[in-house]
């Protein structure tokens, strides 16, 4: 027997089992998640396994400026997480201190965030740990710029043990892009004036173009957007004067 019969054979084989095993993933399908939590993004959720964040792993953020639009990413699902079960949202070294009120206005109280802080990356990673370890944990954010593969997958481990499921957002520099990485979902956040996120893995085919979101809430984007069509007033002439004319501190916007 040759070896191209005996291979088409297999092959039609193969294609006649895969369809009767449902538990069996294909490449060129999206993965069926076992739970997950809506993204409070409509166009990402249709890019993701499940229809939004896996709530039994690793999420892992890319991004060249730490924190740039990330309560804009994880924020609705995060609010959606508070109002479902009790228990803190975790942040650990993060790198701003989060405004209580606009969070607030958008469904995450202040009083749930717990904001650990630690300079050294040991400190950082067992503070994430510790924190998915904990049964009254709702949600875990870790900038961890340093972590390696080996401390990533012991987060994601750490994240599928206990009898509650709860989300996990790793951030990492953008250098760390060509690295491996345990994560079950791989994000590169970009943009400033409009948010885009770049699929870097997922379980499913691969996807060529970003997925486009709003920078900004809904408010403050109305705010940016009325501000921005404003006039500008045209410059106010001084009449010319023979004699020289000290500006004072308060004509100085004026001049200017």
């Amino acid at each position: 027997m040759s070896f191209i019969p005996f291979a088409m054979a297999a092959l039609r084989l193969a294609s006649s089992v895969v369809p009767v095993l449902p538990h069996v993933w294909q490449g060129e399908a999206l993965a069926a998640a076992s739970e997950v939590m809506p993204t409070g993004h409509p166009t990402l959720n249709t890019h993701l396994p499940g229809g939004g964040w896996p709530l039994d792993g690793l999420v892992e953020v890319l991004q060249a400026q730490p924190g740039l639009h990330v309560w804009q990413l994880v924020l609705p699902a995060l609010a959606q997480a508070v109002h479902a079960q009790p228990g803190p949202v975790v942040l650990v070294g993060a790198p701003f201190e989060p405004f209580g009120p606009a969070l607030a206005a958008q469904g995450l109280p202040s009083e749930r965030l717990l904001w650990v802080r630690g300079d050294k990356p040991a400190a950082r990673l067992w503070a994430a740990e510790q924190a998915l370890r904990c049964a009254d944990v709702t949600a875990v954010l870790a900038w961890l710029p340093q972590a390696r593969a080996d401390q990533l997958r012991r987060l994601h481990l750490a994240a599928q043990q206990g009898q509650r499921q709860r989300l996990l957002f790793v951030f990492r520099p953008l250098a760390a892009q060509h690295e491996s990485s345990p994560a079950r979902l791989r994000l590169l956040l970009q943009g400033t004036d409009e948010l885009q996120v770049r699929i870097l893995k997922r379980r499913g085919p691969p996807v060529d173009t970003p997925v486009q979101l709003p920078a900004h809430p809904p408010r403050l984007a109305a705010l940016l957007a009325s501000r921005s069509q404003r006039p500008v007033p045209s410059a106010v002439q001084q009449p010319r004067s023979p004699i020289p004319i000290q500006a004072h501190a308060l004509d100085r916007p004026v001049t200017a």
